[in-house]
Parts: structure tokens; sequence; C-alpha cells
């Protein structure tokens, strides 16, 4: 690859990524979310419109992104979390969104409108996890118990689709696969015991005195874990999203025990890669949009984008019947429904196997970049658009003293919501996991206020 040309593609999507928060930040209405912006920025400076960059020259810094995504699921994923029931009904909606998909698949394959079965009718059982994380951590939508059923569907949505892929979706044999997914995991394994390998007390002051400054001692450690799983995952022929979300993990599991401080690691992360290499990610994932083979058959793609609400975000409205409202079932059949990254990732194996038809193969990416688009702002905008109730943050709300010692309210209004609406949002928001210094170990456990009250006498 000639340097210049890869430093000026460098300069395109870098130039892109910085604008985002600026676009973002100018533009009216609702706040957009910076992922759309940078699928916008990727198709504009992509060979199908501008020309100004390449996807080939960045490719690898792309995958580091896609492995950053991942390591973030990861890191924010409570394993135990899919034993309760959230996880529990999680597992029956993507079961759901499976069954469909194998009915869908199979028809559009008998009506010759596709021929790779397998890799389409799994696109539509994915969830965009990382990708989601980012947009409602920034509009407070992780609290209480929607924020832990939104946890555990997008881990499910992102774990069993990996895991059939590293199956099911290989060049070799299953056993091979399936062996090279149990190396892989034990591996993962091995290295949660890295922090009880490194007790020692001399280690400990060693690790204490250079996570900062020039050392970054943590941030490299963490930087060496994601690269080994990355690399180890290639090796066996595992798709590199395996090897990141076990990262994640074992990274979690080494917040847990270790004594160092894990906030600023947090930060560095966060850092490294929603400043670096996630914008690099969307960018990179727009330009690889090939817009006149979208243009040849529209209504391919819009058949797709369809079929991702229908096949994995409608089950939500039934699953979560007893569980949520209606308004934030709906809200979680927009979640659900979002994804790209897995989708990019069984569109290339479709490429490999030379069977998946160019525009099959642009639709879905398309139907992928529009989700992303779409879906997480109108879960946002009806997010925004109630009332923001305790419950909705996690928050117990007690009964209403009554009698004589009852506090003088106004008739029908509570002290705690005696303010206005924006208030309100602003005092819930403190309680959110944005407001929180750590996040380590999965679902934030939301702060339960105490509020004294002492009646007059």
């Amino acid at each position: 690859m000639n340097l210049t040309k890869g430093l000026n593609d460098l300069v395109a999507v870098a130039l892109v990524a910085a604008l985002a928060p600026i676009i973002v930040a100018v533009l009216p209405g609702p706040r957009v979310p910076q992922v759309v912006i940078f699928l916008f920025g990727g198709v504009l400076i992509g060979p199908h419109v501008l020309g100004l960059a390449e996807t080939s020259s960045i490719k690898l810094l792309a995958n580091i992104g896609l492995g950053f995504l991942f390591l973030m699921a990861g890191y924010e994923l409570e394993p135990t979390l899919l034993r309760q029931q959230p996880g529990r009904l999680a597992i029956q909606g993507w079961l759901i969104s499976a069954a469909i998909a194998v009915g869908v698949a199979a028809a559009l394959t008998a009506a010759g409108y596709i021929r790779d079965y397998v890799p389409v009718g799994l696109a539509q059982t994915t969830t965009a996890l990382g990708t989601l994380l980012p947009i409602q951590r920034d509009n407070d939508m992780l609290g209480g118990r929607f924020g832990r059923d939104v946890y555990a569907a997008g881990a499910v949505g992102e774990l069993f689709p990996i895991l059939i892929i590293a199956v099911f979706l290989t060049r070799r044999g299953h056993f091979i696969a399936l062996a090279s997914v149990a190396l892989v995991g034990v591996l993962a394994i091995a290295l949660t015991a890295v922090p009880w390998l490194t007790g020692h007390r001399v280690v400990q002051r060693i690790v204490q005195e250079g996570q900062d400054e020039t050392a970054q001692i943590t941030l490299r450690g963490a930087m060496l874990l994601l690269f080994v799983l990355l690399a180890v995952a290639s090796r066996f022929g595992l798709d590199v999203v395996l090897g990141a979300l076990l990262a994640g993990m074992v990274m979690r599991g080494w917040a847990r025990q270790s004594n160092m401080d894990i906030t600023s690691l947090e930060h560095k992360l966060d850092a490294v890669g929603y400043g670096i290499f996630i914008p690099i990610f969307f960018i990179s994932s727009g330009m690889t949009l090939d817009l006149k083979a979208i243009a040849r058959d529209p209504l391919r793609l819009l058949l797709f984008f369809a079929l991702l609400l229908v096949v994995r975000g409608l089950p939500s409205l039934l699953v979560y019947r007893r569980t949520l409202p209606a308004r934030q079932r709906v809200e979680m059949t927009f979640i659900t429904a979002t994804t790209l990254p897995l989708l990019i990732a069984l569109v290339e194996i479709g490429q490999q196997d030379g069977v998946m038809l160019p525009s099959t193969a642009a639709a879905l990416v398309g139907a992928g970049v529009l989700s992303v688009l779409v879906f997480p702002l109108i879960a946002v905008t009806l997010h925004r658009s109630a009332p923001l109730a305790p419950a909705d943050v996690g928050i117990p709300v007690a009964e209403p003293a009554t009698g004589i010692n009852a506090p003088p309210e106004k008739p029908g209004q509570h002290a705690l919501f005696s303010q206005p609406l924006t208030s309100t949002r602003a005092w819930a928001s403190s309680w959110s996991p944005r407001a929180r210094p750590r996040r380590s170990g999965g679902p934030p456990e939301q702060a339960r206020p105490f509020i004294d009250y002492t009646p007059p006498t």
C-alpha cells in the first residue's frame, strides 16, 4: 500500500470523525447520534460518491475499531444476568426471532430472491449492543428494569449469532470449529487468573505507580489482552468479534479482582475506543455502502430493513408484555432491531462463499446502516416524549403518608415531583449510569435515594 495514499485516506476519515460532534451540536431538533454522522460521512468520502478514501488502506484500523466495539460490550456484560429473568426473556425473544428468520429465509430462497440461506437468516436475528450502548448512555436509557432488559437482549443478540457464526459458518469442519471455540474460551478463562498470578506486593506496586503518566501500564495491558484474543480467534479461523467479546468479559473479571483505579482505566478506554478506533469502523462501514447496487434494486433494501424490525424487533412486544409498560416495549422493539457490525461480518462470509448475490450483500449492509440511522432515533424520541417516572430509572417510590402526620402538600402532588418536569429529568439523570463514577461489572445497579422526612409537631 502506498504510504501517501494511506495517509490521505486517514486524513479524510479523521476529518469526518472530528466534525461529527460539531455537526451534532449545531443541528436543530432532537440530538442526532454521532454514529449517524459517521455513516453519512463515510458514504460521502467513500469510493461511490466523492472518492476521497478507500477502505483497503484503513481496514486494519477499522477491524480494531470493531474489536473495541465488542470489547466495550463484553466489558458491560454481566453473565449472571442471563440466568435471571431479563436473560431468560431475552433468550426466549431471540429463539422466537430465530424461528421467524428460518421461515422468512426459506420463503425468500424458494422464491429465488436469495441464495445464501444461513447468513441472510442469521443476519435478521442480531442486535448491535456495542453500537447502542453509547447512544443509550448519552440519553439515560440504561436505568432500572428497562436497562437490565436492554443489556440482556443486546447480549443475547450478539453472543448467540457469534457462536453460530464460529461453529456453522466456517470452512472447517463443525467439530474443529467447536473445538476452536472451546480452546479460545479456555484461554479466556485462563487469562482471568492474571490478577491472582500478579498479586505479589512488588507487582502491585509497579502497577499502581505505572498506571498513569508515561507508563500507562493498565491501558497497555488492556490493549495487549484485546490484540491477543483477536489474533488467537483469527488464527483458529474464528471471527474476531468473538475474541473481542471474550476480551471484554476477561477485563471485567480483572476489574473485580484487582485493586487498581478502574475508573481511570475506563476513561482511558473510552478515549482510545470512542475517540479513535470506533469512529474509523463506522466511517469505513459507510464507505462500503454500494449505492449503485442499491439504486438498481431499492426494494430489496427496504425489504431487508422491514424484516429486521419484524423478525428481531416485534417479538419484544410479546416477550415483555408482563414486565414492561407499552411505551418501553415499543422502545425495545426498535432497540433490538438495530444491527450492523455482525451483519457486515455475515455479508463478508456470504461473499467469500461466492453464493451471496452482490445485490443482496449491498441491500443487507444498507439495511443495517439504515437501522442504525433510524431505529435508535425513534427509540430515543419515544423515551424523551413521555414523562420520566421514578420506576424508569429504578427508583422506588414510597407510599405517601396519610392522616395527621401527612406532610403539607398540594392535593395530588408529591413533594419529590413538585418541581417542573425538566428539573425532575435533571434530578433523575443524576442516578443514571452516566453519572456514576464506575460502571464495572455489567449493568449498573441504580442508587436508591433515602429521603428522611420528619413531619412538623
